[in-house]
């Protein structure tokens, strides 16, 4: 009895320390979210072993706590723990995974290492450090309830897109132009930034990229329509190549424009345009089925009995012309025995 009021004692003390310890688990979890979440926390995407992970660096994170202290409090108990000791058991805890850069060597051309590299690997030890130090977030980020609500309107898009040919006319010039206006503005500001590009490198011998993030395959919608360029961290170009690339320009700005096509010929190119569009946006179901029905051909009975006896005739009237060896007067012989 003594042992099984011993045993249950322990049983007891074992399930409250467990629970102790899964609220202290759920207190961390519920840290790691917001800070993740937080707008202040400067954060990029990475590969990580064939993975894309969002990461930090170890300095980043330091002055992120300092400035903004009131995010211990979620801690509890641990809210008076350093910086350093946070960052630990939120390793500890498998909420955190550290990493260290892949291209550790400086890349021909350029000054210093990446600041955020695109490729990382995990870093042996699991030790917060703020010196070149990147941690990765390990659990699955909550999405958003737009995200939820758009995961569930790109199915109702395809099936609108499927039905395009049966919209009213409208409808369809409306979305026509919307289509090719967005179309001209990526084109031209792609065209736009390139220009300003070759210009200040030519001219100026920087490195000046409008949207820089524009083209990247990983990055945040935020990243995506950032303005301001990037500061040029690699080397000036020498004369020489700057001289070559501007004459490369002017030939090809010169061969262009002698080989430009003619009023005639781009009135041609138009007026062709101009008749696929008219045929894609007149094209209907009705006018697709009454097609079909001229194509096809009728068959009818009467018309094949009437063939049949128009033939029968033409094969009666026809005479089987006489034998060219015959002698003429064999011939004039039986014309006297008819006459007879």
């Amino acid at each position: 009895m003594i042992t099984f009021n011993a045993f249950s004692g322990k049983a007891r003390c074992r399930g409250y320390g467990e629970i102790k310890q899964a609220a202290k688990q759920d207190v961390y979890q519920l840290f790691a979210e917001k800070v993740r979440d937080h707008k202040d926390l400067e954060s990029r995407w990475a590969v990580l072993q064939e993975t894309r992970v969002e990461y930090f660096r170890g300095k980043d994170f330091v002055s992120f706590m300092k400035n903004h202290p009131e995010l211990k409090e979620i801690l509890e108990s641990d809210r008076d723990l350093e910086t350093e000791d946070i960052a630990n058991n939120l390793l500890q805890k498998n909420l955190l995974v550290r990493c260290d850069r892949v291209v550790k060597t400086v890349r021909p051309g350029k000054k210093k290492l990446s600041t955020w590299p695109a490729h990382l690997e995990i870093f042996p030890e699991r030790v917060f450090s703020e010196n070149d130090a990147f941690f990765a977030w390990t659990f699955v980020k909550r999405r958003p309830l737009w995200q939820t609500l758009l995961s569930f309107f790109w199915p109702i898009l395809t099936l609108a897109i499927c039905l395009f040919p049966v919209y009213p006319h409208r409808c369809k010039l409306l979305i026509l132009y919307s289509c090719a206006g967005l179309l001209l503005l990526i084109l031209s500001l792609l065209l736009l930034r390139a220009a300003i590009f070759g210009a200040a490198w030519i001219v100026l011998g920087k490195r000046i990229w409008f949207f820089p993030n524009i083209l990247a395959e990983e990055a945040t919608l935020r990243e995506l329509f950032r303005f301001l360029p990037k500061k040029d961290e690699e080397e000036r170009p020498k004369w020489t190549a700057r001289l070559f690339y501007a004459i490369v320009a002017v030939l090809v700005i010169l061969l262009l424009r002698h080989h430009a096509p003619d009023e005639a010929a781009r009135a041609r190119y138009q007026k062709r345009m101009s008749n696929i569009i008219d045929d894609v946006l007149e094209w209907s179901p009705s006018l697709a089925l009454s097609g079909m029905m001229e194509k096809q051909p009728v068959v009818n009975a009467t018309e094949d009995n009437n063939k049949f006896s128009n033939e029968s005739k033409v094969n009666s009237e026809t005479v089987t012309p006489p034998d060219e060896t015959e002698n003429p007067d064999e011939t004039d012989q039986h014309q006297t025995n008819n006459t007879i």
